[in-house]
């Protein structure tokens, strides 16, 4: 069993984020634009579901693996942001 985590996006993801989409989350992290009224960044939940990797922004953004093993970034479509 692998246990997820939760940081805010932004920061550097925590050792348990698998290299395979670590990448694609900083890609994210980085088109995610400041906020000069100082709001709190939105937060990524890391999960595992079937012994894959699923990093989720609180925004609905999903980073996750395909069938082939490549990270791949889209959308909760049952999201409250949609």
């Amino acid at each position: 069993m692998q246990l997820g985590t939760r940081w805010t996006s932004g920061d550097e993801p925590p050792a348990a984020v698998p290299d395979s989409i670590r990448g694609q989350i900083q890609a994210v992290d980085r088109a995610i634009p400041g906020d000069d009224l100082g709001q709190p960044r939105p937060r990524w939940t890391l999960t595992f579901l079937e012994g894959r990797p699923l990093a989720e922004l609180e925004t609905g953004v999903v980073v996750s693996l395909d069938a082939e093993g490549n990270a791949v970034v889209g959308h909760d479509p049952d999201d409250d942001f949609a």
